[in-house]
């Protein structure tokens, strides 16, 4: 089973436009959506669910869609926190959510510091997020600290640098999963997918369900993950 998988929701809009639906409905019907995956982690036993929920390019979007988007977000969390606390979910945001505001801020917030002891599965929510970004401000962090003569140069490897990422406290994802039929990465941990194995589906996010969720698992189980090594290497080294 991957520890930790990561997943673009892509397709909630298209998912509304085949409908003949506001893209708003295909919004809130990709939080049940993620609600639904949410629970087959558990089930399944994932440790980590990293999702990309809003990346720092979405500001683009239409006014109104970010408006709309903003107060769906927010109700979820209103809605869903208690409910997920109960089920020993840790709810974690990463990216930079200053951009957001105060109320949606302090919510999130207030989420994390409600749900931060829980250990049945641990959920990252990327919102305001992105790759280039995270590895910026992660560099910048670390000039800082030089600056100040609280890390040397010399002692930042790849190891040191992991450690001011977003992500510093969750392992590198196993599994990578895009749904909505793209098949691209779209600025989305961009460092820790270095080793991640991908999977794209043309499964539209709102659809997404367990079986798919399933299928990807058993492609992923399929991969040889050789590191660098050669197969040979990689099969004495499991022991198979």
């Amino acid at each position: 089973m991957p520890a930790h998988i990561a997943i673009v929701m892509d397709g909630n809009g298209r998912w509304a436009k085949k409908r003949k639906r506001p893209r708003n409905m295909g919004h809130q019907a990709g939080l049940k959506a993620l609600r639904a995956t949410i629970e087959h982690c558990v089930h399944l036993g994932v440790e980590t669910l990293t999702v990309f929920a809003f990346s720092s390019e979405n500001w683009s979007r239409p006014a109104s869609e970010i408006s709309r988007l903003m107060e769906i977000f927010l109700r979820a969390l209103d809605k869903e926190a208690n409910e997920l606390h109960a089920n020993g979910i840790c709810l974690r945001f990463i990216g930079d959510k200053t951009a957001f505001k105060p109320a949606i801020e302090k919510k999130m917030s207030e989420v994390e510091a409600l749900t931060i002891n829980n250990n049945r599965l641990v959920a990252n929510i990327a919102v305001n997020y992105g790759g280039r970004w995270d590895i910026t401000q992660a560099a910048t962090q670390i000039a800082k600290a030089a600056a100040e003569g609280r890390l040397s140069p010399d002692d930042v490897d790849e190891f040191q640098f992991a450690k001011f990422l977003a992500l510093a406290e969750s392992p590198d994802p196993d599994l990578f999963i895009r749904t909505g039929g793209e098949m691209r990465i779209s600025n989305f941990l961009l460092w820790q997918s270095a080793y991640t194995e991908f999977y794209f589906t043309p499964t539209l996010w709102p659809d997404f369900d367990k079986q798919v969720l399933d299928q990807a698992i058993t492609a992923f189980h399929s991969r040889e993950r050789r590191y660098g090594r050669t197969s040979d290497q990689v099969k004495g080294f499991t022991g198979a």
